[in-house]
């Protein structure tokens, strides 16, 4: 047989690991070909390759993001060959299969939960005697009849062989994220998530693991994403792997863990601290709301306390950078309590806070009852709420609009002062900060176009500028700092009318050569003759003094002077400042 293992990813830098476990499971008897393609790709394109390599048998691995490209991809392929055989499996169609025989009359077989072992026994019986009773974990249809047939037992994680090492991957690993599992299973019971429905958990052979991410980084891979549910529900487990990884480890590589704050002992942050790179580990960290009450709802433990002192700990040691994620729209959330949330985590200063919206995933306890707290949501994946009993469809349109800015001007990390000093000095609180510009946003149009750096700058001014901002030159001359410390190069035209006129200019570059040492020993020891300091260098006046700000964080209304710097090789700016006395300004 022709077998094909086939996925949509959302993104092309994506991998699949489930795909690669079917394929190395089946082997050596049988021998699939992978075939990846992306959730933007045309659906006739990927018909039309999967077509050209004349498969007797695909698989489909279905996800949320990406059934409904995946229904039409099958309708169509069966539409050209009726014969060719189509295997469903993944999360998606592991729930509620006796709709999904009706949905996807394409589909002829779909295998239920963990697949490795089911699938290779269906194309045993596919090649052979058809006697797909004798399976385990699939559902099929008989003589116009539905049948499914439960899962027989969790598979053996330790008799899995590699799905790390396929010879098709090894030239694309440095430009792809490789995802990596130590275990299966979740012992949390989180009502929105799937995870919480496989009971405890087990775990690969560490020492085969061990050998795996080696052979990964000596092959090129640079970014390896742990989808373990909770990296550190076992602590020595946790310790062995980070020390492993901390003493094995290849320059650039980057490894990405989920894990449970709150559990995480100071004493493992400590170490981390004291040991590990710069750079080498990231860590997301599910928050998902910090109500008591809607945490006890969706059966979700959590200390904030605690979560606060891991993640504080963890940023202090300027090592590892974190990921928070919330959910809008859990039980009795309603946006007042959410605008609290949103401003207790904001309040950790994450490198990343990620806004997402509940989505009631099929076999979840939330989506079952539903009814409770009378949710409404899309019935297309990736089924997304549209409101509750405490959340309108209104409110919810009012925190994407947070979300849109919050990406852009905090994710981003493009504006770190000016949106710092928004935020605590502007606004009464970040919610707010983000909110009403997130609404002005929104109300511009400008969510249905494109942005250049410059865009986002010109549109934040323009913002403040409609509020009447007493504090709008602060908060300009802070937006032109950010600006510098974006640039690698020395920008053409800034987005702004330069604070300095021809004259000033001279009198400002006429002191610095004169007397270098007026923007410190750094400046000096660069040894810029006068073309050099023409060519790589911009002038601005600042309504505050900027060493004070830059040394101390706070704004002292005293005027100065930024002089940015860019290395002509492309490595970025550096800001230097003087005091404006005696210099026509």
């Amino acid at each position: 047989m022709n077998i094909i293992i086939s996925t949509l990813n959302a993104k092309y830098i994506h991998t699949s690991l489930s795909i690669r476990y079917l394929k190395a499971y089946a082997q050596p008897e049988y021998e699939a070909h992978l075939a990846e393609y992306t959730i933007k790709d045309p659906i006739m394109n990927i018909v039309g390759d999967l077509h050209s390599k004349k498969p007797d048998v695909i698989g489909f691995s279905c996800y949320i993001w990406n059934i409904e490209e995946t229904m039409k991809v099958i309708a169509m392929l069966k539409k050209i060959n009726p014969e060719l055989v189509i295997i469903l499996g993944g999360p998606e169609v592991t729930y509620d299969v006796n709709e999904w025989l009706d949905r996807i009359p394409g589909a002829d077989f779909i295998v239920i939960g963990e697949g490795e072992v089911t699938f290779k026994s269906l194309l045993s019986e596919i090649e052979g005697s058809h006697d797909y009773k004798r399976i385990g974990g699939i559902a099929y249809r008989e003589e116009g009849k539905k049948i499914i047939q439960p899962q027989n037992g969790k598979v053996d994680l330790k008799s899995l062989p590699t799905p790390y090492r396929l010879d098709e991957d090894r030239r694309d690993l440095s430009k792809r994220v490789t995802y990596i599992e130590t275990s299966r299973g979740c012992p949390f019971s989180c009502q929105f998530c799937l995870s919480s429905i496989e009971v405890g958990v087990r775990y690969f052979d560490r020492e085969k693991i061990k050998e795996d991410i080696r052979y990964l980084m000596n092959n090129g891979a640079k970014t390896i994403k742990f989808v373990d549910r909770t990296f550190n529900i076992s602590r020595s487990y946790a310790m062995e792997m980070f020390q492993f990884l901390i003493d094995e480890h290849h320059p650039g590589v980057v490894f990405q863990f989920e894990i449970t704050a709150d559990i995480m002992r100071p004493e493992v942050i400590q170490f981390l601290n004291d040991n590990a790179p710069a750079g080498l580990f990231r860590f997301e960290i599910g928050v998902q709301s910090t109500n008591d009450q809607t945490n006890d709802l969706v059966m979700r433990r959590q200390n904030f306390e605690k979560l606060t002192r891991t993640v504080t700990m963890v940023k202090d040691g300027e090592k590892i950078d974190q990921h928070l994620d919330l959910i809008a729209g859990l039980p009795e959330e309603d946006y007042l309590t959410f605008k609290k949330t949103f401003n207790d985590v904001f309040a950790l200063r994450p490198e990343e806070m990620q806004l997402g919206f509940l989505k009631m995933l099929r076999g979840t306890g939330l989506r079952i009852r539903a009814d409770e707290h009378q949710y409404i949501y899309s019935e297309h994946a990736p089924y997304e709420i549209l409101g509750n009993n405490v959340l309108s469809f209104d409110d919810i349109v009012r925190i994407k609009q947070v979300e849109d800015v919050l990406e852009k001007y905090w994710n981003d990390h493009r504006m770190d002062h000016t949106t710092e000093y928004l935020v605590t000095s502007v606004f009464p609180s970040p919610f707010d900060f983000f909110q009403a510009f997130g609404t002005y946003w929104d109300q511009q149009g400008w969510s249905r176009i494109g942005h250049q750096l410059e865009d986002l700058f010109r549109r934040l001014q323009q913002f403040l500028a409609s509020r009447g901002s007493a504090e709008l030159a602060t908060i300009t001359g802070l937006m032109k700092l950010d600006y510098f410390n974006n640039q690698k190069f020395k920008p053409r035209k800034a987005w702004w009318e330069s604070s300095l006129d021809k004259q000033g200019r001279k009198e400002i570059y006429e002191a610095i050569l004169s007397y270098p040492e007026l923007l410190g020993d750094s400046f000096t020891t660069l040894g810029l003759n006068e073309k050099e300091i023409h060519k790589h260098t911009l002038l601005e006046a600042l309504p505050f003094d900027l060493e004070t700000y830059l040394t101390e964080g706070t704004i002292t209304e005293k005027p100065s002077i930024m002089l940015a710097h860019f290395d002509p090789g492309g490595n970025g700016s550096t800001v230097f400042t003087m005091p404006t006395s005696g210099i026509s300004v």
